[in-house]
C-alpha cells in the first residue's frame, strides 16, 4: 500500500518489506513535478519520470538489453529479461521516450538522500568506502544504471537526461551527485584492465578530487600491474561528466558482474561550467 504525502501522487511501486523509519521521508516526498505538466520535449524524444511499476519495468528491460545482451554483464534478478536489484524500489527512474513509438530509449535511476537512508546506503558503497563523503550526504543523490539504446547514441538523449537531472536537483535543493562510471574490460577483443588503467592515468592528473573527498575501492583494479600507456579516449559518458566539471574520487574498482572497471565520480551543481549551467538551468 502506498504512503500519501501532501499533494504528490502516490507512487505505484513496491514498498520495502520492513517498517519505515519515523525519520525517513516516504517515497514521493520530494517536491514533485506538476503531474498535469507536459513532458519536456526534445524534438522526437520526451523526458519523463516513472510513476508506475510498468514504466520502471520498461527502463529495466532497456538496462538488461544494454548491460546483459550487448555488454555481457551477468545479471541476477527474479524477472527474465530485466535488470533488477534491491535499490530499484527506492529510486526515482528517469526515462527518455521516443515520442513516435513510446519506446524507452534512455534511462537513469536516482537515489535521493532520504531513500538512501531507507535502503541502508548507496549502490556505490558496495564498491567503494565513502566515509569521507559523510558531510555531503544530506544533499547528495546517487546516479546509476545510465544507458541509452544503441540507435539513439547521437548525444541528444544523454543531454535530455542531464537537463532533467539538473532541474530535479535545483527543484529539490540538492547540490551533489555521485555514481560509478564504467570502463569496459575488453580492449580490441582482448579482456584486460589495460584500458581502465590507461584512462585512470589520464584522469587522475587533471580531474582527481581533493584528498578530503577521495575514496577507496573495496575490490581494487590492480592498476600497478597493468599497462597504463595506451593512448585511448575515455568512454563518452566519462568525457561528458568531466566536461560538466565532475571529479574522479579515486582509483577504479573491478565489478566482476558487469566485467567493468568503475571510476567513482562526483559532480556538484556549483562546479557546472557557466555555459552548461545556462543550458540546463537557464541561469
Amino acid at each position: 500500500m502506498g504512503i500519501p504525502y501532501k499533494e504528490c501522487p502516490v507512487r505505484e511501486l513496491p514498498t520495502p518489506t520492513f517498517a519505515l523509519s519515523p525519520v525517513s521521508l516516504p517515497r514521493g516526498s520530494l517536491r514533485c513535478p506538476d503531474p498535469a505538466a507536459p513532458a519536456l520535449e526534445r524534438g522526437a524524444i520526451s523526458v519523463v519520470w516513472a510513476t508506475h511499476q510498468d514504466e520502471v519495468r520498461a527502463a529495466q528491460r532497456l538496462r538488461y538489453d544494454v548491460f546483459a545482451r550487448e555488454m555481457g554483464a551477468r545479471l541476477g534478478g527474479h524477472l527474465t529479461g530485466h535488470d533488477i536489484d534491491l535499490f530499484d524500489d527506492y529510486c526515482e527512474h528517469l526515462m527518455v521516450r521516443d515520442t513516435a513509438t513510446g519506446a524507452v530509449v534512455g534511462t537513469y535511476r536516482v537515489l535521493t538522500p532520504a531513500q538512501a537512508r531507507r535502503v541502508g546506503g548507496l549502490y556505490t558503497e558496495t564498491e567503494f568506502d565513502l566515509t569521507r563523503l559523510r558531510a555531503l550526504r544530506s544533499r547528495m543523490v546517487e546516479l546509476g544504471r545510465s544507458c541509452v539504446h544503441p540507435d539513439y547514441r547521437q548525444g541528444s538523449v544523454i543531454l535530455a537526461l542531464w537537463g532533467a537531472l539538473a532541474e530535479f536537483m535545483a527543484r529539490n535543493d540538492l547540490d551533489t551527485m555521485i555514481g560509478c562510471a564504467s570502463i569496459p574490460m575488453v580492449h580490441e577483443g582482448v579482456v584486460s584492465g589495460d584500458l581502465a588503467a590507461s584512462i585512470w592515468r589520464q584522469v587522475q592528473h587533471d580531474h582527481l578530487a581533493p584528498i578530503e573527498y577521495q575514496v577507496h575501492p573495496r575490490l581494487p583494479l590492480p592498476v600497478e600491474r597493468l599497462d597504463d600507456s595506451l593512448q585511448v579516449e575515455p568512454p563518452a559518458l566519462i568525457k561528458g561528466y568531466l566536461r560538466l566539471g565532475a571529479q574522479v574520487l579515486g582509483a577504479p574498482a573491478w565489478d566482476p558482474d558487469f566485467n567493468t572497471a568503475d571510476l567513482p565520480m562526483l559532480m556538484r551543481i556549483a562546479d557546472l561550467p557557466a555555459r552548461y549551467r545556462k543550458h540546463f538551468l537557464g541561469r
